[in-house]
């Protein structure tokens, strides 16, 4: 029985569901910015992953199937109905794993920038990998904070917040330990449409990533996010919403026009 993450649901709880799915040492906060430009169409579930923000004190184990297990909880919990799963970084692989686990939830997968750490191809120098590399959590978590938002903004962080975020050190090198094993999902069992987005400065092993894709699940489109970033998400919500809201619409008429 998987344990309780924290959730938040905004928006219509009469309209289609999408549940957003943060990254590693991310939060859910990360992504509200995308979720308040789709409440006018959508009910919007956020939650904490295991070992992060307000489920700082769930886990471990902190692997991609006991994120998937949290994940089918909660869709699980309150009979909610098939989602739309939106997974950014890691989230991705949590999203396309429960799809793969269970299609009956699954109504649609979108993915930004997920990584494929188990490939060979993969970087040794990628920021996971990087901070994997270091003994202490604590110090991984910290060197991969400053690798993805630089210096000048760790170091403006409270003293308290900066230990939050070296707290979460250990469900980092955990969950990113368990993704270069081996692949955390099948794709013969994915039978949901994907939608696999990159922004327009992805890192090379990240748009490859995504633009291959489709070569390895049935359905699966690729399409660049102008201007973004790996932060697309959370630094361009509204061209990451317009990359999407095609895809959303095709479903079964659903309509993002008042959405953003």
């Amino acid at each position: 029985m998987s344990a309780s993450v924290w959730s938040e649901a905004a928006g219509d709880p009469t309209a289609p569901l999408v549940v957003v799915v943060h990254g590693s040492m991310d939060r859910s906060a990360g992504l509200l910015r995308l979720g308040r430009r789709l409440h006018d169409s959508y009910r919007v579930v956020r939650y904490d992953r295991r070992g992060y923000g307000r489920s700082g004190n769930v886990g471990p184990p902190w692997t991609v199937e006991a994120n998937i297990d949290d994940l089918e909880a909660l869709l699980c919990s309150d009979a909610l109905e098939p989602a739309v799963l939106f997974g950014h970084s890691f989230g991705g692989n949590v999203a396309l794993g429960l799809a793969a686990r269970r299609p009956e939830l699954a109504r649609a997968v979108v993915v930004y920038e997920t990584p494929l750490s188990w490939l060979d191809w993969w970087p040794v120098n990628s920021a996971g990998a990087a901070a994997m590399a270091m003994d202490d959590p604590g110090d991984a978590a910290e060197a991969f904070m400053r690798r993805l938002v630089g210096d000048a903004v760790w170091e403006r962080l409270a003293p308290s917040k900066q230990a939050e975020r070296r707290a979460e050190g250990a469900a980092m090198v955990g969950e990113l330990a368990d993704l270069r094993r081996t692949a955390p999902w099948d794709a013969a069992r994915i039978s949901a449409p994907v939608l696999a987005l990159h922004g327009e400065h992805a890192g090379a092993h990240h748009r490859r990533a995504m633009t291959g894709l489709p070569d390895m699940i049935a359905g699966c489109r690729a399409v660049m996010v102008p201007e973004a970033g790996h932060a697309g998400p959370h630094t361009h919500a509204d061209h990451v919403v317009a990359a999407v809201s095609p895809f959303l619409a095709s479903l079964s008429g659903d309509s993002m026009a008042s959405a953003g």
